[in-house]
């Protein structure tokens, strides 16, 4: 199960940079479920040819997150953008404790910047 949700993320983020028989294969086989040979069927091959043509696939895929590094960027990101909320909200607190409107109110406009960063 975690390969196939790692490789849902590496095909959501490169996808579209393997070729046009590599797209479809990852497409069939881990987005669809077919089998290797329904997989073949649909693409006139060989089952080993389907296997093959998947492996390398999946190492291009994996080449170009170690290469670019997108995926860990994008969660590096969504981990500062929490740590954020949580100061923000920890400045909607102070402000309201200590009765000052214009931090609450810029902390709460910080926190939907966040969340709509996040949605």
């Amino acid at each position: 199960m975690e390969k196939l949700v790692e490789v849902g993320i590496l095909f959501d983020f490169y996808g579209k940079l393997l070729s046009e028989k590599q797209y479809q294969a990852i497409e069939l086989y881990y987005i669809y479920d077919l089998s290797l040979a329904e997989i073949g069927e649909e693409m006139q091959i060989t089952r080993q040819g389907v296997f093959d043509t998947l492996k390398r696939s999946e190492q291009k895929l994996y080449h170009y997150e170690e290469t670019l590094g997108l995926i860990k960027k994008f969660v590096k990101s969504k981990e500062a953008i929490r740590e954020i909320l949580t100061i923000s909200k920890e400045l909607q607190e102070y402000g309201q404790n200590n009765k000052l409107d214009i931090v609450c109110n810029k902390a709460h406009e910080i926190e939907k910047i966040g969340i709509e960063i996040l949605d």
